[in-house]
């Protein structure tokens, strides 16, 4: 019965302090990327819609239009964003 100071499978080791920076730094460009991607179409068609309505008078239609476009073209980019992700 000797007794080893091994004790390398008691414990798991620590992952690196610079890991954790890393993680919060991936989150955060994961989460900017998303919310570009759902925002700036949706602002975009809205737009386009509130200025084709004041140029041709069609008051709310091309805005609504616009919003229509704008939120499933958001959720097609979303949804590819997330099939990129989940594929690597």
């Amino acid at each position: 019965m000797s007794t080893s100071s091994d004790k390398s499978g008691d414990s798991p080791t620590p992952p690196p302090k610079n890991a954790d920076a890393s993680t919060v730094i991936l989150l955060l460009g994961i989460a900017g990327d998303t919310t570009w991607r759902m925002f700036v179409p949706v602002i975009g068609g809205t737009a386009l819609g509130i200025w084709g309505d004041h140029s041709f008078d069609s008051k709310p239609w091309l805005t609504v239009i616009g919003l229509a476009v704008g939120v499933v073209v958001a959720g097609l980019l979303v949804r590819n964003q997330l099939r990129k992700d989940v594929s690597k």
